[in-house]
């Protein structure tokens, strides 16, 4: 074991260690107090009310008895006389009588070293914790460390590690060991190991924030983004409205020559991103949001959530997409269930969702009648008096019965 630090040098080695590890230094001064007095209870009992106080400019320290002042002493363990304590004290306050033995500083040191390297390791946990924690769904930047279980850990500020779950890692995307890599802060936890920050590829706040990196108008608020849908990897679709008339919000994030688009681009390895003009009203973001196919006309059903669009016939691999990508992107994006149809099917496509339309409602309408018998035998239990003037007794016992027979398919 290493020898003891000596005593005045204590305060010198807690600063030094608080500059270097960047944890405050009343931090390391509670904690050498705590373990002075886990020392002094281990060796010298713990039926004592003891304190241990630790000066702050030379680093002497000093075990303390500390009891209450009382006019008439119950527990002399506790308590102590006025009598006894003399001016200045009064009843209820503490009166402290020093205690340290002579040999306490070698025990101290051997038995509180090891205290405060653990309290010196939390409190670095917890530095760590909280200043993740502040950068919660933000952009960090750090590089590939190793892969275990096809986990990506990655090494932040060039001390801090994190992990990149399969999970949140984009299909396709290949980083070697030592590569950069800008990734959006998910999830910050506590775990017996340590804090965990957990980050994201795949996140849409991922597009969102390197949007606000490139785009000016974007961070000082000018320009706002309204909503993102994004399939990791492949495309995003992201809806932006301008605050002030004079900017246009698309040409804002498309930038010079599309640069400024080219660079988030670059750093989601080559994911498209289409920039959609928000608009409030419904039929007309539904439009944008099938960009870039054209759209001849939106009908909403709003009580179902359902867009019925229209669009030309040659429009309509266009506005399906790949695999139905751009389909399913706008309708992530609006928040709309999109029915799409040619424009040569646009009639028949309608009367078909009316038919099943209306086919639901009826059905909806049979269920609801299915509950009325129930609801009748409720009504006659609640007012028997009533039932049993209004209705018959055979009536009434054919009701108990389906009740009976209800609650028993029920069972």
């Amino acid at each position: 074991m290493a020898e003891p630090v000596a005593e005045e040098k204590l305060i010198d080695v807690l600063s030094f260690i608080a500059k270097e590890r960047n944890i405050p230094f009343e931090m390391l001064l509670e904690a050498l107090e705590a373990a002075l007095l886990t020392a002094y209870k281990r060796h010298y009992g713990s039926e004592a009310n003891a304190i241990v106080t630790v000066d702050r400019q030379n680093g002497d320290y000093r075990v303390y008895h500390r009891r209450n002042v009382v006019e008439e002493v119950v527990d002399p363990k506790l308590e102590v006389s006025l009598k006894q304590a003399g001016a200045p004290y009064q009843p209820g306050d503490f009166y402290d009588e020093e205690v340290t033995p002579k040999e306490f500083g070698r025990i101290a040191a051997q038995t509180a070293k090891q205290v405060i390297v653990q309290r010196i390791r939390e409190a670095e946990r917890d530095t760590v914790f909280n200043k993740y924690a502040r950068k919660l769904n933000d952009l960090v930047t750090g590089s590939v460390q190793r892969y275990e279980q096809r986990n990506m850990y990655v090494l932040l500020e060039g001390r801090d590690e994190a992990i990149l779950p399969l999970s949140e890692q984009v299909p396709g995307e290949a980083f070697r060991i030592n590569d950069f890599i800008r990734a959006y802060v998910v999830d910050v936890r506590k775990s017996p190991k340590g804090p965990q920050v957990v980050l994201s590829r795949s996140a849409e706040g991922l597009v969102q924030r390197l949007l606000e990196l490139e785009v000016p108008e974007i961070a000082d608020g000018t320009v706002e983004i309204m909503a993102i849908a994004r399939e990791a990897g492949s495309r995003s679709k992201v809806a932006v409205r301008s605050l002030r008339a004079e900017v246009d919000p698309i040409g804002a994030c498309l930038g010079p020559k599309s640069s400024r688009i080219a660079n988030v681009s670059d750093n989601l390895r080559g994911e498209k991103i289409d920039v959609i003009r928000y608009d409030a009203e419904h039929e007309a973001f539904i439009m944008n949001a099938l960009a870039p196919a054209k759209v001849i006309s939106v009908e909403l059903f709003e009580d179902d959530g359902v867009a019925l669009v229209v669009v030309p016939d040659y429009q309509l691999s266009l506005a399906i997409g790949r695999e139905g990508q751009n389909v399913r992107l706008a309708a992530r994006l609006t928040g709309w269930r999109l029915d799409i149809a040619s424009e040569t099917e646009a009639d028949e496509a309608r009367e078909r969702y009316l038919a099943e339309r209306t086919e639901r409602t009826a059905e909806d309408g049979t269920l609801e009648a299915a509950t009325e018998p129930e609801a009748a035998v409720a009504e006659v239990q609640a007012e028997p008096a009533a039932a049993a003037e209004g209705i018959d007794a055979d009536l009434i016992r054919k009701l108990e019965e389906f009740r009976r027979e209800r609650l028993g398919d029920g069972e």
